[in-house]
């Protein structure tokens, strides 16, 4: 049998194991084609039945309206940050909810190009990233060019669990929650997600954009930077990160298998309830410092009585095969990421570990 440890990596992560094997099946020959995938053309007929059908398994599992281009970009979420600004600013101003490290990095790419605002700031008691806002705290700006949030921090923990309303386009960094719940695509005029988390490896970035803002995107920047460009090229001006397009393309597959965007929903709450009860089942031993309406489903953070008893933690975990549960080294803790290929019996492990290790350490 193959030899798997659970693993609790933030990004990249966890995939689901089926997809993994198809993908050993089909790398040498994709398809009958003599070729890998990784070989053939990303102008070719084999990648482009992939390119759409990863298009296609994306516009039905979240229901994406007509008026919405799919896109695949490389750079990553945060080459993103830099992006929506220069598309999207146009000499005005944009608001940003700043709820974590990311969002406070996007903040600052807005601010380089002199449109940067700060709508809500969770961190201004300079007590840390512990939650989201409420809508009623929002300071947006009714000239600004869009209100910028990140509907889920991964270092932080916290986690929107409803959709911001503003007058002006709704940004989001979907990363590390995108196809975890069903979604209202059209309340949000753009939405990009690395892809290492929830929807397949590291290399490739999702961008979902509205067509109206395509429309409205600043051509006084150079071609390749424009979504204008991405969207007329298909994704395919340049030579597209096909490998990782067509992993997507497999991890989506497994979606859909499994109930789509509401069967991973009911997935994620079963998983997080198991696990925030075996915290708050021994508080005495854990704490999770994040107010409870804005826990996150996808990383939940916690931590012990010491920082000591938290190394001995993590170093106990991995003994037993439970990898990468240490907190991001801004925050420290504990962090388990629990996305939507993490699979229940590996929470039944964990929390099994859990409640053994306070019992000898409580």
């Amino acid at each position: 049998m193959t030899h798997r440890v659970t693993n609790f990596n933030p990004g990249p992560a966890t995939l689901p194991l089926s997809v993994l094997e198809k993908t050993r099946d089909e790398l040498i020959d994709f398809e009958g084609t003599g070729m890998s995938l990784l070989e053939h053309s990303h102008r070719g007929a084999a990648y482009a039945a992939v390119h759409e059908e990863a298009k296609s398994l994306l516009k039905e599992l979240l229901g994406i309206p007509d008026d919405y281009h799919v896109l695949f970009m490389g750079g990553g979420a945060t080459t993103q940050f830099a992006l929506v600004p220069m598309n999207l600013l146009d000499g005005g101003s944009g608001d940003y909810a700043v709820t974590g490290t990311w969002g406070k990095k996007a903040l600052g790419e807005a601010k380089v190009l002199g449109g940067g605002r700060v709508a809500f700031d969770a961190n201004a008691d300079g007590k840390g990233f512990t939650r989201v806002p409420k809508q009623e705290e929002l300071d947006l700006d009714p000239k600004a060019r869009y209100l910028h949030i990140t509907t889920n921090n991964t270092v932080a923990g916290s986690q929107y669990h409803y959709v911001p309303k503003s007058d002006a386009p709704l940004v989001a960094d979907m990363s590390s929650d995108i196809l975890s719940r069903p979604v209202d695509v059209s309340k949000f005029g753009l939405i990009y997600a690395g892809a290492q988390k929830n929807l397949g490896p590291a290399g490739v970035t999702i961008v979902i954009i509205k067509d109206s803002l395509v429309g409205e995107g600043n051509k006084a920047i150079p071609s390749i930077f424009r979504y204008r460009t991405i969207v007329d090229g298909d994704s395919l001006q340049n030579t597209a990160p096909t490998f990782p397009i067509y992993m997507v393309r497999n991890v989506l597959q497994w979606v859909k298998a499994n109930g789509g965007a509401a069967g991973m929903q009911k997935r994620n709450d079963a998983k997080g309830a198991l696990l925030y009860g075996a915290i708050d089942g021994n508080a005495d031993f854990y704490r999770c410092p994040i107010e409870r309406e804005s826990r996150s489903l996808m990383n939940v953070v916690f931590r012990l009585p010491s920082e000591d008893l938290e190394k001995k933690f993590i170093a106990e975990a991995a003994k037993n095969e439970l990898i990468g549960v240490k907190g991001h080294r801004s925050v420290g803790g504990i962090r388990c990421s629990i996305y939507n290929a993490m699979e229940p019996a590996s929470i039944e492990k964990l929390v099994a570990f859990m409640k053994d290790f306070a019992a000898k350490n409580g």
